[in-house]
């Protein structure tokens, strides 16, 4: 798990400095955006090539789906396993998210931080096996 990148994009900057926080205490190398436009601008430069995505659905301006299909219509991160960490937990939403490319879809409001990382930790060991 030493030095996986994962890039948390989140419209609560409460939630991205814990979920920093905690990530990078289990070891992950951490990056931010407040929201899904920075993000994709900081994809864009192609300077930044995360391991993994996680994100949040309900954001402003542009949500995670929306987020989602820009990443794949434009190719940004190919590589990377996005997994979404969302409030919404409709079986629709999560339906959507993985036709999307997600690997794994979290409800925030079901899961602890500690949970949230051991889950993450979990698909990503899961898709190194496969």
């Amino acid at each position: 798990m030493q030095n996986k990148k994962i890039f948390i994009v989140d419209d609560d900057s409460f939630l991205l400095d814990m979920y920093a926080l905690k990530f990078s205490q289990s070891g992950y190398e951490v990056t931010t955006a407040l929201g899904a436009l920075p993000a994709l601008e900081k994809l864009r430069s192609g300077s930044y090539l995360p391991d993994i995505i996680l994100l949040d659905i309900v954001m402003p301006v542009v949500d995670g789906f929306e987020f989602l299909e820009k990443m794949r219509s434009e190719n940004l991160a190919p590589n990377s396993q996005h997994i979404v960490l969302s409030n919404r937990g409709q079986e629709s939403d999560i339906k959507r998210a993985k036709e999307l490319g997600a690997v794994g879809y979290i409800v925030k409001a079901s899961t602890t931080p500690a949970e949230v990382i051991t889950q993450v930790s979990d698909i990503i060991a899961k898709k190194q096996q496969s």
